[in-house]
């Protein structure tokens, strides 16, 4: 690749990445099914035909917003179910992760809980995709567990989908009091525990 080149394909992803932030920036208010493609590019102050260099769609914008908001997440939900002494351990690290990834990101968080039950298709679909990769590593875990002998396929697909699920409504209970005051925001750790905890519980007497 010559120099010219490479400059000018850094300069096409710092802009392919600044339609994304500035998309982002837009959506925390409003849904995406009502974002103008010139609203766009007016914050980033490139021409409207500059954005189908990048993007086919505002949609297609949205699908590329899910794979940067969910598609760095695997790594973290693999550790977050990895083996522990105990499910007290397991959970407090599954709380930390969310909060901390939380706190780091919620534009992105509250994009994903808005477009997850949103008006635009391939968006709900790339969501729904995501979320059932989340599943199955979920899954390919609890196999892993000496508690899950005597699971069938479709208990721990079941059992994983609780889990992923229940990820993301601490993931909005974060998002929710993450200006809160503090004793708030520790109400919010402590019911995050207690609901993870229950699964746990029902998970432990599935099988008598």
């Amino acid at each position: 690749m010559s120099h010219t080149s490479g400059v000018r394909q850094a300069q096409k992803q710092k802009t392919r990445q600044a339609l994304l932030d500035a998309a982002l920036g837009l959506l925390e208010e409003q849904s995406l099914s009502s974002l103008g493609l010139r609203e766009v590019t007016r914050a980033v102050g490139v021409a409207p035909t500059a954005f189908y260099r990048h993007f086919r769609s505002t949609a297609d914008l949205g699908v590329a917003l899910v794979e940067e908001a969910l598609g760095s997440l695997h790594p973290m939900i693999r550790t977050t179910m990895a083996p522990a002494e105990d499910d007290d351990e397991r959970i407090g690290r599954a709380v930390e992760l969310i909060a901390r990834h939380v706190a780091a990101h919620p534009a992105h968080v509250r994009f994903v809980a808005r477009e997850r039950h949103g008006g635009v298709q391939p968006v709900r679909r790339a969501i729904r995709e995501q979320l059932a990769r989340f599943a199955e590593e979920v899954k390919a875990e609890l196999t892993e567990d000496a508690s899950a002998a005597g699971w069938s396929e479709a208990d721990l697909r079941m059992l994983a989908g609780l889990y992923v699920d229940q990820m993301l409504i601490t993931a909005s209970l974060f998002l929710e009091t993450l200006d809160a005051p503090e004793e708030e925001r520790r109400r919010a750790v402590e019911t995050a525990r207690r609901q993870l905890r229950l699964i746990g519980v029902g998970r432990a007497h599935w099988l008598d």
